[in-house]
Order: C-alpha cells, then structure tokens, then sequence
C-alpha cells in the first residue's frame, strides 16, 4: 500500500514537472514564432535611439547670387520626461520664456516615453536663456530655420518654407522637391540610463538645390518701393506691378500690396500672402484696346490714317449707350488709340466682327494659363462669342466682359515690345548645386506668334502716341521714349452692375520705346483718383527710368571689368 502511494506521488510529481515544462515549452515557441518581432522591437527602442538628420535646404538667390533665402542654425529643445525630477517647477519656467500654454508642456512631460519635443527652432536668446537654468532632463538639437534677409522683399514671389523646411506657398513650394533635399538617419546604441554609446549606423542626409532667379534684388527693390508709395499716395486697396524682360519672359521683379514678412508669416493674414498678380483676375479696361489694334491692323482691316466719328461722347450699341470719358468728334486710328476712344473701340471693332476679337483675344494668352512657375496662376475670364450678348461687341474691345491678371497684361505687352512673340513667362533661371554646378536651366520659350513684327512695330508707334500726345503723359520720360497704354475700368458690384466709386487704374508699356529692355505692367486696386494715367502713369515712369539707369550702370561696370580682364598679362 506503502509502495502505490509512493508510486503515485512520484507519478503526480512528474506529471506536474512534465506539464509545466510542456507550458513553458509552448510559450517559448509562441514567443520564439509570434512575438519575436513585437520584442526585439521593443529591445531596440529600449536599447538603440533612430535620430532623423535634417538636409540643408537650398537657398534662393537673385540673379547676381544675392541671397533671397537662406538657412541658419537653430536650437530645438526636447526633453526626456523620466529624468526631470520637478516637472511642475521646469513647466512654468519654460512656459514664460518661450510664450507656451503652461498645461501643454506638463502634459507633454507626462508622457511615458523618454525623448519629446518641447519647442523647435528657438531664438538665440530663448535658447541661452533655457541652458542657463540647467534643467536636468532636457537638451537642444541643431536644427536649420529658413531665413529671408531682406524681409518684405518679394515676399509674394518667394514664398515660405514651414517649422519642417517644406515649402508652402511661392516658389518654396513650386521647387520644393529641388529645394528640400532628402533626409537621413542615424542610429545609436544606449546604456540602461538611457546614455549614448556608439554609433551603430548611418545614412547622410542629401542637401538640397539652390536656385537662381531672375528676380533683380535692385529692380524688385525699385518695384516695391515705388508700388508702395503709389499705394500710399492714391489710398489704393491693393496693387500688383511685373517688370519682365519681353524678349525672353524673364520676370525681373514682381510685387503687390498689401505683403506681409515670411520671417513671420504666421502672423500675415491670407490676404497678405497671397500674389495678386498671378491669382487675382479684373476687368482690364482700355489697356485691353491693344487686342483691338493688334487685330485691326494684322487683319488689315485698318490704317492709322483712317477717321472714325466718335459721336461727341454718346453711341448707341443695341440698347446700351456707350459713353467716352472726354468728348470727341472726328478722330483718326491712331487717335482712337492715343486718346483711348471707347466709341471709336467699338467702331473699329465692328468692323472686325466678334470672331476676330476673339481670335486675337486667345493669342494673346488671355483666358489661358501662361505657364509660370509659380502656383496658383489664374486664367482670367473669356467668354466664346456664342456667349456674347448684343451689346458684348461694345464692350469686349474695351475690355469689359473679360477678366486678366497682372502677368497676362505684362505678357500681352511684351508681344508688342519684342516683335510679335507671346513668351512663357518664369521666375526661375537655373538649379545649381553647392559648387554652383548648373542640375538645370530654364530658357526662354515662344508659346505664339500674335503678330507679325511689321503690325508690333506700326502699334509701337501708336503707343508711343499714348505717351507723348495722349493719356499716358504722366509715364513720359526724359531723353527715353516711352510705349505705353493706360486703362481705367469700373469694377463689378455684387449685384452684377458696374460701379461708379470702385475702379481698376493700370497702365502697361516699355522703354526704350526704339529698343526695347523693360516691359511693365501695373494695376492698382480701388485708388483715390481712379484713372490709370494719373495713377499708374507716375509709378511706370519712375520704375522704368530707375531700372534703365541701373541696368546702363551695370552693363557699363561688367564691360569696364571684361576690359580690365582682357588687358591683364
């Protein structure tokens, strides 16, 4: 009996022992098969820290490598939340010098992990001030910060770039895979107290491109300050002005108000940000007549010796009386032009017929994207002529019933200036790498062919009647001839009828008149007075006279350095 118990227990024992071995077994496969991964991740994050490496963004620079944007070094601040002993104490403290919610940095240093962000891209000043408390428990990471030395300076051109370098408006976002780089990492191995150790692997980061543009620091900088003063002096909503090159489409400086500072655009309110010249359409007004003329004069339809009575300033189209803004009587071609006739506008474009105002309308580029390199560029507002209504053949010509934007006019012009050609505008000339290595370049590209240079040379002419004898006399320059064409137009109310308070002032033209090197287009938005001689006729005038000065004096200082090269042994 003795013995069977014995026999038993020995039986349970082993049993028991047997059972336990098969559990532990078991669990030793389901871990080994099912949760191996799940460990060894958990190992590795307890053992080894992944550190994002940042890729220097490229920088922007004008077309004598004059940084527009750039990036400095800046402190982050993190923290690793089990090591601070009094984290009531360091949340108050970092609240005020670094204007944070008291409650968001406790929370984050609540959390159970061991490496948080606190705040990112500090100011010197912030960052001197935190080490000198000595937190046991936080530390700063370099982190690059974008920078926009000259502030204001084509801030709607240039755009910025966010807390994580990515590009969000402008050409920071239009070239922002050129400019941002790729990222890289790195991992280190930690002790138990969470210490460094050593490097265990690394893949670098890949700094960006820079990019040059076109963009003249000097013409931007006469742009905007001449803008502003227009701005200021006529009590003007808002403005936009494009100085371009109109042989190639290269924009030498682009600007509106109101701006804002891209060091703070956080603070910029959306109108602010926004570039007024590629995103915000208007009905053009009589700068639009350059349409009729071209068309009348490619077509043959007209000579510049032809008269046309204006009716003294009342004409009937269907049941709309057309008004000029000064009376006239007999008038010729060119005079219509120059004196800016609505009557004879319409006269001449009766002649012409709706489709042919509509072909050279689509010429022109109006009612099409042009193609910049920027984002958000607007097609404006054309309608086909089976949407014309009976009174549209009096009003289209004069630039009613159409929406353009700032760049389309600059183009528009420009076809006049260089012959004949619609070129794609742009902003950016190359992509260079840190040696200044060409990765790409952006050459200038004919879109069209609006008219023969016979027609731009003989509607040159008429323009420059404009300036000397018409409505643009404001745009006249000393010893410089001037092409140019004004336009005032009454902009829509919300009930669909045209206002007689509100109006867009513009004017558009080039100099020299004989050879071309500047096209300019302005447009200024609800000014005090409203006529676009009076108001964007001056703004025109000191643009181009400054700009030419500037572009002479360089031109003179580069051929005094060549012959200095070529004379040195």
């Amino acid at each position: 009996m003795h013995k069977k118990r014995v026999a038993r227990r020995k039986f349970f024992i082993f049993f028991v022992f047997s059972f336990l071995l098969a559990s532990l077994f078991l669990r030793l496969c389901y871990i080994h098969f099912f949760r191996s991964s799940f460990l060894k991740e958990v190992a590795n994050k307890q053992h080894s820290e992944f550190i994002e490496i940042e890729p220097k963004r490229g920088a922007i620079l004008d077309r004598n490598f004059s940084p527009l944007a750039i990036n400095l070094s800046a402190d982050s601040l993190y923290a690793a939340p089990k090591e601070i002993k009094d984290k009531i104490s360091a949340a108050r403290k970092l609240s005020q010098i670094l204007n944070l919610e008291y409650s968001e940095i406790v929370r984050n240093f609540s959390k159970d992990k061991s490496f948080v962000w606190v705040a990112r891209k500090l100011s010197p000043q912030q960052a001197q001030t935190i080490k000198k408390l000595k937190i046991e428990g936080l530390g700063f990471r370099k982190e690059s910060k974008r920078s926009y030395p000259n502030g204001y300076l084509a801030a709607n051109v240039l755009g910025f770039a966010g807390l994580d370098n990515q590009g969000l408006e402008g050409i920071e976002l239009f070239y922002n895979q050129q400019l941002a780089g790729s990222k890289g990492w790195s991992i280190f191995l930690r002790d138990a107290h969470q210490r460094k150790l050593i490097e265990e692997s690394v893949l670098l980061a890949k700094d960006g491109y820079s990019l040059v543009l076109n963009i003249d620091e000097v013409i931007q900088f006469i742009a905007e300050t001449e803008l502003e003063r227009g701005v200021e002096k006529f009590h003007a909503k808002g403005a936009s002005i494009i100085v371009i090159d109109p042989f190639t489409g290269r924009i030498l400086a682009m600007a509106n108000r109101p701006t804002y500072n891209p060091n703070t655009f956080n603070k910029a309110l959306a109108e602010q940000r926004k570039n007024r010249s590629i995103c915000d359409f208007f009905e053009p007004g009589s700068v639009f007549k350059i349409v009729t003329a071209t068309a009348a004069l490619e077509e043959e339809k007209v000579k510049e010796t032809d008269k046309f009575n204006c009716e003294n300033g009342e004409y009937r189209v269907a049941n709309h009386i057309l008004h000029d803004h000064t009376p006239h009587g007999i008038l010729t071609f060119s005079e219509v032009i120059s004196e800016s006739s609505n009557i004879g506008t319409t006269k001449v474009a009766q002649i012409l017929g709706p489709q042919l105002i509509y072909k050279y309308i689509k010429l022109f580029g109006f009612g099409d994207y042009l193609g910049i390199d920027l984002r958000g560029e607007v097609k404006g507002v054309t309608k086909p002529v089976s949407q014309w209504s009976k009174t549209s053949i009096g009003a289209v010509p004069i630039g009613q019933e159409v929406c353009v934007t700032t760049l389309q006019l600059a183009s528009a012009i420009s076809c006049v200036a260089n012959g004949g050609m619609l070129m794609r505008p742009f902003i950016v000339d190359s992509i260079i790498d840190e040696n200044k290595t060409e990765i790409r370049k952006n050459y200038p590209l004919v879109l069209r062919q609006v008219m023969s240079q016979e027609t731009a040379g003989r509607l040159k002419d008429i323009l420059v009647k404009v300036v000397e004898d018409g409505t643009g006399k404001a745009a006249k320059i000393d010893s410089i001839k001037v092409a140019g064409k004004t336009g005032t137009a009454q902009k829509v109310e919300p009930n669909g009828t045209y206002s007689h308070t509100k109006f867009i002032a513009s004017f558009i033209g080039f100099a020299p008149a004989d050879n071309p090197e500047i096209a300019i287009a302005i447009s200024f938005d609800e000014p005090h007075p409203y006529y676009g001689g009076v108001v964007a006729g001056p703004v025109f005038k000191e643009v181009a006279s400054q700009t030419l000065r500037y572009l002479r004096k360089r031109n003179l200082d580069d051929e005094v350095m060549y012959e200095a090269k070529r004379i040195t042994p």
